[in-house]
């Protein structure tokens, strides 16, 4: 019977998709500051592509909203980062580096690198001055892999197959210093 659970659970754990495991801000002075941890479950295809030398690109969506803000409502501080992945074959390397640039971290094993990937630490997002005293806020954040950013030709398998289609939708985390 436990070999039967275990089986049940072992295909859910290796499910594939892009989750924020945690979200902690900080006051630093007089500015919010982020640390996140993300958690990056690539497809097989997406892993495959890296392995062949396919950058992967992942875009970070981070906003600071009023808690209960309407859709509409301006978000405080809106943030857009890139980064990416990539296979070195010759070195047998992986490279993880925020966009724009191209020179970041070199790791051995990709599951260090997809770990890394998902390391946000020290990033500013918004001054305490810019937020009312009496209201609270929240972090909105979003990672998805931008499609847009693979190569030409596998674009169109990317678009209408589910498997490249990773985001990890807005989750709210509360803005506290």
């Amino acid at each position: 019977m436990p070999m039967l659970l275990l089986g049940m659970l072992a295909p859910a754990a290796a499910k594939d998709g892009l989750r924020v495991e945690r979200v902690e801000t900080r006051l630093v002075e007089g500015t919010f500051v982020m640390d996140a941890l993300l958690d990056y479950r690539f497809s097989t295809e997406a892993l495959e592509a890296l392995e062949n030398g396919v950058p992967l690109t992942i875009l970070v969506q981070i906003q600071v909203r009023r808690v209960g803000a309407w859709l509409w409502e301006d978000s405080k501080s809106d943030l857009q980062l890139r980064y990416a992945i990539r296979y070195k074959p010759l070195s047998e390397r992986y490279e993880v580096y925020r966009l724009p640039g191209n020179e970041g971290r070199s790791f051995v094993s990709r599951d260090a690198a997809i770990r890394a990937l998902g390391e946000i630490t020290g990033l500013s997002l918004i001054s305490a001055a810019n937020l009312d005293p009496d209201t609270e806020y929240e972090v909105q954040i979003r990672a998805s892999l931008d499609i847009e950013e693979l190569p030409l030709p596998l674009r169109p398998m990317a678009y209408l197959k589910p498997s490249w289609k990773l985001s990890s939708g807005w989750s709210k985390w509360p803005l506290t210093p």
